[in-house]
C-alpha cells in the first residue's frame, strides 16, 4: 500500500500541497506567518511616515518659536525708540532756531552751535548702533514705505514730479523696519499725489 502510494504520488503528493503535517509552507515558515510579516511591516511603515510628519510640525514650531522670540528682541524697544526719535528731533528744531550762521555773530552763539551741533552727532551715533535710523526725505523721490505726504504743492521748474520738496519730519527706522514715517510735501504731478494716503499702507510693526 505504501509503496503504491509512493511510486504513484500518494495523497500525500497529490495536488501539490504546500503544508506538512507541523502546519508550514513552502518556505519552511509557519502557515500565516508571511502574512503577519506583511501587516507588522505595512504597521511600521506607517509608523514611520506618521513620526516623520510630526517631527517636521515640530521642527516648523521650533523654528517659528525662534523667529518670533528673535523678533521680540529687536523690536522690543521700540516704544521707547519712538519716544528717543523725538527727542532727537526736538534738538534739531532747536537748531534750526538759531539765527543764520554769519561771520559777525557773537563768538557765544557759535560755539553754542557748535556744542549743539556736536551733541546731535554723538546722539545719532549712539542711535545708530542700536539698530535706529535716521532717513533725510527733502529731494528724494517720494517713498510710500517710508513718506507720508501731508501736502502737495506745484513742481518747480527743473524738479521732478513725485519729489519731496520738504520734509517737516525725517523718516526712522528700527533694524531696517519703518519706525516712523517722514512727514513731507511732494511735488505734484506724480505718483505721491495718487499716494497721499499712503500712512495707512507704511509698515508700523517695527
Amino acid at each position: 500500500m505504501n509503496d503504491r502510494d509512493d511510486a504513484t504520488g500518494g495523497p500525500a503528493d497529490q495536488g501539490g500541497a504546500r503544508q506538512d503535517g507541523n502546519g508550514q509552507d513552502g518556505t519552511g515558515h509557519p502557515a500565516g506567518e508571511a502574512d503577519r510579516i506583511a501587516a507588522l511591516e505595512a504597521e511600521i511603515a506607517s509608523l514611520k511616515d506618521r513620526w516623520l510628519r510630526s517631527e517636521a510640525e515640530a521642527q516648523n514650531i521650533r523654528n517659528r518659536a525662534r523667529r518670533e522670540a528673535e523678533e521680540a528682541r529687536s523690536y522690543a524697544i521700540q516704544k521707547f525708540a519712538r519716544d528717543v526719535v523725538d527727542a532727537a528731533e526736538n534738538l534739531r528744531r532747536g537748531l534750526d532756531s538759531l539765527p543764520a550762521q554769519s561771520d559777525s555773530e557773537p563768538e557765544l552763539l557759535t560755539k553754542l552751535r557748535g556744542g549743539f551741533e556736536g551733541v546731535e552727532r554723538s546722539f545719532l551715533a549712539m542711535l545708530e548702533r542700536h539698530g535706529v535710523v535716521r532717513k533725510d526725505a527733502a529731494g528724494q523721490p517720494f517713498d510710500p514705505e517710508l513718506h507720508q505726504a501731508m501736502a502737495e504743492q506745484p513742481a518747480p521748474p527743473g524738479t521732478a514730479p513725485g519729489t519731496v520738496l520738504q520734509a517737516w519730519t525725517p523718516a526712522w527706522t528700527l533694524n531696517g523696519r519703518l519706525l516712523k514715517p517722514a512727514m513731507v510735501v511732494v511735488a505734484g504731478g506724480g505718483p505721491a499725489a495718487g499716494a497721499a494716503p499712503s500712512g495707512e499702507r507704511v509698515d508700523r510693526t517695527a
